[in-house]
């Protein structure tokens, strides 16, 4: 298939770029996968599709502040985004200007709080950079740090809370996964759920560039599949991916290991296109993507491309909210 064929015409205006005051106000398409039929709704009402034996999936990660502005000290503004930790205080990073952050670059953040060392170039042009404090890392990260958000979010965030789930807990990703944005604490507690981590790297960030998706490199992330989950989903009556992340770490654990589930760490660079034999999932929560994305193309093969380009430019007439601080869509 080509990435021409996952195309589509969206208005600048529907691209979301604050997040709701009330995170479950955000309105919902449900698609009904089996007959076509498309309803509307508020997210505060999902659980009305839920019955007895049903089991959300969700992934835990917890996005870091990982962007930093500071400068070299030879002069001049420097921003990195931390996207890989190597230990011994080394991470890769995005620079920018990346001209100017050559191996040997001296950086300082905040006032000297937090110093670093560019230590080399890595494959792809990322920098090795080796920082330099006193106490405790993520702490300075925390205080320093801005949260990466997605280059099509123009706005300022005012509460960084609000680019986390109510239920983040592992520290680990540089972008959030997004359908979880719409739970509360009121509304988590009154499902069925259970908790994995993958946490997203930079390559959900990166467009599709080959003509055929085949001919597609994709990113790989780390993730964990804990017992509980895993138990959980071999005995759900149907499997409730919360998010293209959840599914992706279902459907590689599925694929590598077999089933029945059973608790897994690794990384995945699982690509999911049509056509694709889902092993787990039985529904979908995800919000509405990008187009010729590589996640509009893991949701057009759960419930058929044709399906999701009629569902997208309903959306799009309907006016709701995209991308990450966006509206929902049930796909089951």
């Amino acid at each position: 298939m080509n990435k021409s064929d996952f195309d589509f015409y969206l208005p600048e205006r529907l691209i979301a770029q604050t997040p709701l005051e009330k995170r479950d106000s955000s309105r919902l398409l449900h698609l009904d996968k089996k007959t076509g039929a498309i309803e509307h709704g508020h997210f505060h009402d999902i659980t009305k599709y839920l019955k007895k034996g049903d089991c959300l999936v969700m992934n835990d990660s917890r996005v870091l502040p990982a962007r930093l502005i500071g400068s070299r000290l030879s002069g001049g503004l420097v921003e990195l985004v931390l996207l890989r930790d190597l230990g011994d205080g080394c991470w890769e990073c995005l620079s920018r200007p990346g001209r100017k952050t050559k191996p040997g670059t001296e950086l300082t953040f905040g006032d000297g709080e937090l110093t670093a060392t560019v230590m080399d170039v890595a494959e792809g042009g990322n920098r090795i950079v080796k920082f330099h404090f006193e106490g405790i890392f993520i702490e300075k990260l925390e205080k320093l740090g801005k949260m990466p958000l997605p280059p099509y979010i123009k706005e300022e965030l005012q509460d960084s809370e609000r680019y986390q789930t109510v239920y983040a807990r592992h520290e680990g990703a540089i972008a959030a996964p997004t359908a979880g944005l719409h739970f509360t604490p009121e509304l988590l507690a009154s499902v069925p759920h259970d908790f994995l981590t993958l946490h997203v790297g930079v390559g959900t960030f990166r467009p599709v560039k080959a003509d055929r998706i085949e001919d597609h490199q994709m990113h790989t992330e780390h993730f964990f599949l804990p017992e509980a989950a895993a138990r959980a989903v071999n005995n759900a009556r149907r499997v409730i991916a919360v998010g293209t992340t959840s599914v992706r770490v279902l459907e590689h654990v599925a694929t590598a290991e077999g089933l029945p589930l059973r608790e897994c760490a690794g990384s995945t660079n699982i690509f999911i296109y049509p056509p694709y034999n889902y092993k787990v999932v039985d529904a979908l929560i995800t919000n509405f993507h990008l187009p010729q994305s590589t996640l509009l193309m893991l949701v057009s093969a759960f419930a058929g491309k044709e399906l999701i380009m009629k569902a997208y430019l309903e959306a799009i007439r309907e006016r709701y909210r995209f991308f990450s601080y966006g509206d929902c869509m049930l796909i089951l």
